[in-house]
């Protein structure tokens, strides 16, 4: 347990050495977030009063429910859960995997991403701006980068349930998932553009947004 907790310290501090952070340097030593000032800012105002809770939050240490359409779920560990990470330039999350269960094709805007098995296996990969697919299967105990704002993904294709612990180096780093972004935003993508995009018929494109609409 202990070589296991050391690796995935270890994973978070290579993630933020190596990337470097997305976010401004701090100019102070703690700038903990204060969600109820109305003063809008490139990331929140700081609070004057700080506890130890604005650095602490044990939302990572259970399986999240993956009971969902794509069988997986991510778990945040960002400055909107934890408010002293605020102009530190760093943040977590926990993905769990059904078997079978996709994290689908999305980007970060704002931070590179490393992910550390914690159990199971996935198949991993990312899309380059030439189009190529870097891809790998990862199992327990091992690492793969994501490197920042290209497109990537994760599938369980195993028989038993897979999680991940992933570092980003950014307090917010951002989460466009492609599927949604382009069949579920609103005001709507207009059908013809979509069409066009992906060489198929209005009635595909209509259809493939009532997938994405919410359930009423």
């Amino acid at each position: 347990m202990a070589a296991k907790v050391a690796l995935l310290f270890l994973t978070f501090c290579v993630a933020f050495l190596a990337t470097g952070s997305a976010d401004p340097d701090l100019l102070q030593d703690v700038c903990v977030a204060d969600f109820a000032s109305g003063v809008k800012v490139n990331g929140f105002t700081c609070k004057e009063n700080i506890t130890a809770d604005d650095f602490f939050f044990a939302g990572l240490a259970k399986p999240g429910l993956t009971n969902n359409t794509f069988g997986s779920l991510v778990t945040a560990a960002n400055v909107q859960k934890i408010p002293g990470l605020n102009t530190l330039g760093v943040s977590m999350a926990r993905i769990d995997y059904a078997p079978g269960g996709l994290n689908p094709p999305h980007t970060h805007p704002r931070a590179t991403e490393m992910v550390f098995v914690l159990e199971g296996q996935l198949d991993v990969g990312f899309i380059t701006t030439a189009n190529v697919l870097i891809s790998k299967t990862i199992k327990a105990g091992e690492i793969f980068t994501f490197p920042k704002g290209l497109v990537h993904f994760q599938k369980n294709n195993g028989q038993v349930p897979a999680a991940v612990i992933a570092a980003f180096g950014s307090q917010l780093a951002g989460t466009q998932s492609i599927g949604a972004t382009l069949f579920a935003a609103q005001p709507p993508v207009p059908d013809n553009v979509l069409a066009k995009a992906f060489q198929v018929g209005t009635k595909e494109v209509q259809k493939i947004k009532s997938r994405f609409a919410p359930k009423k």
